[in-house]
């Protein structure tokens, strides 16, 4: 099957989907230890038939459209997403525009339609737990029925425990991240939880007390918990990464209270407007609280620096002699 007449179009790219390889299927969010298991396995499977991983996934996360009163949950935007698949292993990823239209496909159209005539896959890898089709109602035995008479080998990956035997899932890394544990979410992705977006214009509070900050929307991304952490942050377009402090939440100081992740950059003194920023959240420091005047806040932050300061040097202590 060809580009132009492969049925399915990537969301994100509006491209053809890339056809002929090894599918690793799922949601994926948060790109955890667990999903770099089934990447792995895919590009494992890959190697084998001489051909290309693929990973396939949805947009918008189908929770978010069977759980409207749900809140924010998302660990991971698409594009952020798609970047960490490709470097757990995925040659290639393709986004599926998750609709009605598309949840209502039964479990044998979404093989016949997706897997078979849209994607010509040769080998498909899932998780345990995936399910998929109208009602959930297909899941790895459905798939082995359907594909392997047809040639089409199907790996299921176990779970991937942590060392308390626990399975790791997005759904315990969302649960420590509203309690601001940041070194449980760090240990089952196995990297810090890091928020991304586009630098937005703010009230310029922070100039006045000589900590100025940097903005990002927190859109449909899980709410940590609200408060004061120690971050690495960096240009999405580079590999530099600086030192700062971060404030989660509606900042009951300022003018405004809209949700917002609100960061000063250590050493750092050139604009960051209009550029998209990772901000990785490394430790949590204090819950987030009003100041009476602005000498109290600027008072406040210094204190912030400080411990930041001193946890980074711990760290990097700790690095150094690991």
């Amino acid at each position: 099957m060809t580009d132009e007449q492969n049925p399915l179009m990537d969301y994100l790219t509006k491209r053809p989907v890339r056809t002929g390889g090894v599918l690793a299927l799922g949601n994926f969010d948060g790109v955890h230890l667990g999903h770099c298991k089934i990447i792995a396995a895919a590009h494992k499977e890959a190697k084998r038939l001489k051909c290309e991983a693929h990973a396939l996934t949805f947009d918008p996360h189908p929770y978010a459209m069977f759980h409207k009163e749900g809140g924010p949950f998302l660990l991971t935007p698409p594009s952020m997403k798609n970047r960490l698949l490709i470097e757990a292993g995925a040659d290639h990823v393709t986004t599926i525009h998750f609709t009605k239209a598309f949840a209502d496909k039964t479990p044998d159209a979404f093989i016949h339609d997706v897997l078979i005539e849209g994607c010509a896959v040769k080998h498909v890898v899932v998780g345990f737990d995936f399910v998929f089709g109208h009602g959930r109602g297909g899941n790895r035995e459905g798939l082995r029925r359907c594909l392997e008479p047809q040639g089409i080998g199907v790996t299921e990956v176990p779970p991937f425990r942590d060392e308390t035997g626990e399975v790791i899932s997005s759904s315990r890394i969302r649960a420590a991240l509203r309690h601001g544990n940041v070194d449980q979410a760090r240990a089952l992705l196995g990297r810090p939880f890091s928020i991304e977006g586009e630098i937005q214009s703010g009230d310029q509070m922070g100039r006045t007390i000589d900590f100025p900050t940097a903005n990002i929307e927190l859109g449909e991304i899980v709410r940590p918990l609200y408060g004061v952490y120690a971050i690495y942050a960096r240009a999405v377009a580079t590999t530099q990464w600086y030192a700062g402090v971060a404030n989660i939440g509606v900042r009951p100081s300022a003018s405004t209270h809209n949700e917002l992740l609100e960061f000063h950059l250590f050493d750092f003194d050139r604009s960051l407007y209009g550029d998209a920023w990772e901000v990785q959240l490394c430790h949590y420091l204090r819950p987030e609280k009003a100041f009476p005047t602005m000498v109290a806040l600027k008072q406040q932050i210094q204190a912030d620096v400080g411990e930041a300061r001193r946890l980074f040097a711990l760290t990097a202590h700790h690095d150094n002699n690991g």
